[in-house]
């Protein structure tokens, strides 16, 4: 393997700092399978952890991007071979482990997942995380029960890369998704992805949330967190179900008992970071077939790698819709 580029973060004097860097095959982390990087993506945990937003890279140096795909070059278990197309996501990767934002990583075998025959390296990337994480709380709710039938869905955080792909899932599976969002001028873009209604957050009153107030969904998918997530558990429908998957609002959660022992709302964590088998396989194989989104290319920006310091900044600042991949050597 010749030297490589790579995206690193590291630490001095108390900041982060990051960059393009040149490593070679005796810098990459352990792992039993080594892959040639087709492609990362972008989510707002990697504008956390390049820019030192928020304090997400558990280890220094680490190379940044927690998704990739690509192809095994080396492998040492025997559920994977030399030439084998895989996805990487979560775990540890990119955080605390070098991960996708550079030509070549090595991973431990059970983070890695078989490209689904149905997908491309890069439609795997167009979903990456996000389109895992809002695969999962589907998965997860319907498991709870939940079925269009039982009534109309919120989305929060709908023009993110969570969000729309969530939109778009559950509108294919005959949902009525009433999207949630602070961007009014992308009522189109939200409609166009199956959303029934738009809701704009500037209409809630959330100085004044109820511990119970008028029923109204039957199921959400939150990325917030806060004040927004305290408001949606107030109004709740009997035996309504709750996928909290992002706190991009808030970490806190005041509420009370009252929607759970009076209406049966249940609030589920999605834990998309570390969840294993048979969910992890089982959820890509559903992205590739039943829950692959139909809108998926519309709400996908692809990069040059070079361009990928200068998204980061998008992201902090919510300037972003929908997901953006990287192109790292390409297909």
């Amino acid at each position: 393997m010749s030297p490589f580029k790579a995206y690193l973060v590291e630490e001095h004097e108390g900041l982060t700092r990051a960059g393009w860097v040149t490593m070679d095959e005796s810098q990459l982390d352990p792992g039993e399978i080594t892959i040639k990087v087709a492609y990362s993506s972008v989510n707002y945990k990697d504008a956390l952890a390049a820019t030192g937003a928020g304090r997400i890279i558990r280890r220094y140096p680490c190379v940044g991007g927690i998704d990739l795909s690509g192809t095994v070059t080396r492998s040492s278990d025997p559920r994977f071979r030399t030439g084998d197309a895989v996805i990487a996501t979560s775990f540890d990767i990119g955080v605390a482990h070098h991960g996708g934002y550079a030509e070549y990583a090595r991973v431990p075998a059970d983070w890695v997942v078989p490209l689904p025959s149905e997908l491309s390296l890069h439609a795997a990337m167009a979903l990456g995380t996000a389109g895992f994480t809002a695969a999962l709380g589907i998965v997860r709710m319907e498991e709870n029960g939940l079925d269009p039938s039982k009534g109309p869905l919120i989305v929060t955080g709908a023009t993110g890369g969570v969000g729309s792909l969530a939109v778009d899932m559950l509108a294919a599976r005959g949902y009525q998704v009433t999207a949630l969002t602070g961007k009014e001028e992308q009522t189109d873009y939200l409609k166009g992805l199956g959303a029934k209604a738009v809701m704009f957050r500037s209409a809630l009153d959330l100085t004044r949330i109820r511990p119970l107030d008028k029923a109204l969904w039957a199921g959400a998918v939150d990325n917030l967190g806060g004040e927004v997530l305290a408001w949606i558990i107030s109004t709740m429908k009997q035996g309504g179900t709750i996928a909290s998957i992002g706190l991009a609002a808030s970490h806190s959660l005041n509420t009370t008992v009252m929607p759970f022992i009076l209406r049966g709302a249940c609030l589920l964590g999605i834990d998309s970071g570390y969840i294993g088998e048979p969910y992890r396989n089982g959820v890509w194989q559903r992205l590739a077939g039943d829950l692959r989104p139909q809108h998926l290319q519309e709400m996908v920006r692809t990069i040059r790698f070079d361009d990928l310091p200068g998204v980061f900044d998008d992201y902090l600042k919510g300037r972003v819709r929908g997901r953006v991949v990287v192109e790292i050597a390409g297909a």
